[in-house]
């Protein structure tokens, strides 16, 4: 069903209301039969996405809340987030940065509800990887991340005034059915507090 404008060739154009067969509501506007512009689609489970849309698909800004409580706010490309964005998750934990087709990718900042931990750095399709700061209540550690471990080289700013430099290296104990890798922190010196800086790219600001 739909209600609303039409353009001369009998196309949903302008401003219209539409009921799909699947059960969704769409309230927006229209290009020449194509959701195109500003709207709010409904969707059947509960979730919904008010913003800008191209050609049928989310594109531009917009806002999704997710049936699970979880939402994303910030940019979208042919129906996926890329871009600028932040997401809050159903657990409370938020992701502030920059998206690739649908995945955490380039700089940004995830928040752990809980704990109140910060990591702040680079991620690679949705993993923490590269040059990162993990921030805690009272030290921080600052180094290289893969695959959401932290990996070489590093070290840990404690709040009281000094750092303690050292390396993860990766050990392997032998478990009942498989050997598990576990990552050990070598120390290799404590000094006073010296500058970090990451080698990669600053965090971007949000755009405007």
């Amino acid at each position: 069903e739909y209600d609303g404008e039409r353009n001369p060739e009998g196309e949903r154009h302008g401003r219209g209301k539409a009921q799909l067969p699947n059960g969704d509501t769409y309230d927006g506007e229209y290009e020449h039969g194509f959701r195109s512009g500003r709207g709010t689609y409904r969707f059947r489970n509960g979730a919904r996405y008010t913003g800008e849309y191209l050609q049928n698909k989310k594109h531009g800004r917009g806002i999704f809340f997710y049936p699970d409580g979880s939402k994303y706010e910030g940019d979208w490309v042919n129906d996926q987030r890329h871009g600028y964005g932040e997401y809050t998750y159903a657990n409370g934990d938020t992701y502030t940065g920059e998206w690739l087709n649908n995945n955490r990718h380039g700089q940004g900042t995830y928040v752990y509800k809980d704990t109140g931990s910060k990591y702040v750095g680079g991620w690679v399709n949705g993993n923490q990887e590269g040059e990162a700061e993990l921030i805690h209540v009272n030290h921080r550690f600052q180094g290289k991340f893969l695959n959401g471990n932290p990996e070489g080289r590093g070290k840990y700013v404690f709040d009281i005034g000094c750092e303690q430099h050292g390396e993860y290296i990766q050990s392997e104990q032998d478990g009942e059915e498989e050997e598990l890798v576990a990552l050990k922190w070598k120390v290799s010196e404590v000094t006073k507090l010296t500058r970090w800086t990451p080698h990669g790219e600053n965090p971007p600001s949000p755009r405007k």
